[in-house]
């Protein structure tokens, strides 16, 4: 049958499919270490699965609000005033499908054909093709490793025109764990509302910060940013639970009002049974998510003095997250078994051939002199790993 326009401008997502084929391929006896995952390696808490358990025995299994439930919505906002200073209501929240969903309405009801959205390269790698889905174009600016690859106000206000609607920001952020600090997101905001423009904020990872960095949302720095400010957040890298997607954006109540119609014609409302587990995740006290937070804290510290002992790579060391990009395009000219690494592609590719190390390449993200390291992985599994890479660069040393 033939496909619409719309849907055959659209790619895969490289880290969906590379994170399953590393999965495969451990199912299939194939010694492979992945360093691929874009999710945490850890089980969703008991207290919160058991809190799923008791939904479906109290027979909480059928449909809520489209908005979600109410209880869940005023725990949002209860968080969000504790954690960042935000003061929403729950008319102001929308529960989703994960907050993939809640960025993706959040483009869809701010944007017409031909509008455009600004998105700081590197990017996480679905961003331009939402942007795409609705027929808009986006517009990229380039950052630099020296700048922990942020942008700057003064390239966000070169790259605005008349036909600029949002820009996305995603702090921290995947793939780089670079956070925004106060004064640079205050720039931002300032540029963002001299050029009437919407900022959609994806804060996803904003509880995985390391070494005293501290996570600001830029909606609660002036009240003016807040009322142009779509905050996107969930439970699944915090709380470990990615499979339960759940998401949830909060901001004007216009547009949340609009991206409730839109969900409400596509999916409706959010799984019910995840929405009370994720009531009662908010409610708790966050042990469980320290206890997560200082085990990927070890890992990045080891991942990261282990990667500045290679020689011909760099990287910016993050702050969040549980990434690192490294840029690896000294090595790029060599020839393994016959074929020239010319590209990220082709050094993961050659990567997984020699060593059975998986890797992203860096060309998802807008970057393609680099490749993404997850340490959301055992630190027998980094430790692993990185041996097969600084075996993998020896090779490509004497091939260069």
């Amino acid at each position: 049958m033939k496909l619409s326009k719309a849907v055959m401008k659209l790619g895969d997502s490289a880290t969906l499919a590379l994170n399953s084929l590393g999965k495969q391929l451990r199912a299939q006896g194939v010694d492979v270490i992945s360093f691929a995952a874009g999710e945490p390696d850890f089980d969703t808490p008991a207290f919160i699965r058991d809190a799923a358990k008791r939904a479906m025995d109290e027979g909480h299994t059928r449909y809520t609000a489209v908005a979600g439930l109410l209880e869940l919505r005023q725990e949002i906002c209860r968080r969000f005033a504790q954690d960042t200073g935000l003061e929403y209501s729950p008319e102001q929240v929308l529960v989703s499908c994960g907050a993939k969903q809640c960025v993706f309405g959040a483009i869809y009801v701010l944007c017409d054909p031909g509008d455009r959205v600004v998105i700081p390269v590197p990017y996480w790698l679905s961003y331009p093709e939402m942007v795409k889905a609705v027929d808009a174009e986006a517009i990229f600016i380039r950052t630099e490793e020296k700048d922990e690859y942020k942008i700057t106000a003064e390239q966000l206000d070169r790259a605005i025109d008349d036909r600029t609607r949002a820009m996305l920001i995603n702090s921290p952020g995947n793939p780089t764990g670079s956070i925004y600090t106060e004064d640079e997101l205050r720039a931002i905001g300032e540029v963002a509302e001299k050029h009437d423009i919407a900022i959609i904020s994806d804060e996803i990872y904003e509880k995985l910060v390391y070494d005293g960095a501290r996570h600001v949302s830029i909606a609660a720095l002036d009240p003016r940013f807040k009322a142009r400010t779509i905050v996107i957040n969930g439970l699944s890298k915090a709380y470990a639970m990615t499979g339960w997607r759940l998401g949830y954006a909060a901001g004007p109540i216009d547009v949340i009002k609009a991206m409730g119609r839109l969900q409400g014609q596509v999916t409706s409302n959010a799984n019910t049974i995840a929405q009370k587990a994720a009531t009662v995740a908010l409610a708790g006290d966050d042990r469980e998510v320290r206890a997560m937070l200082d085990e990927f804290s070890c890992r990045k510290t080891h991942l990261v003095n282990r990667l500045g002992h290679v020689p011909g790579i760099s990287f910016p060391v993050p702050r969040g997250a549980f990434y690192v990009l490294v840029d690896v395009s000294k090595y790029y000219g060599a020839t393994v078994n016959g074929a020239r690494i010319e590209d990220s592609a082709a050094f993961c590719k050659a990567c997984l051939d020699t060593e059975r190390l998986l890797l992203i390449p860096g060309e998802t993200f807008g970057a393609d002199n680099c490749v993404r390291f997850s340490f959301a992985v055992s630190m027998e599994y980094l430790e692993k790993g990185l041996d097969r890479f600084e075996r993998f660069l020896e090779r490509l040393s004497s091939k260069a």
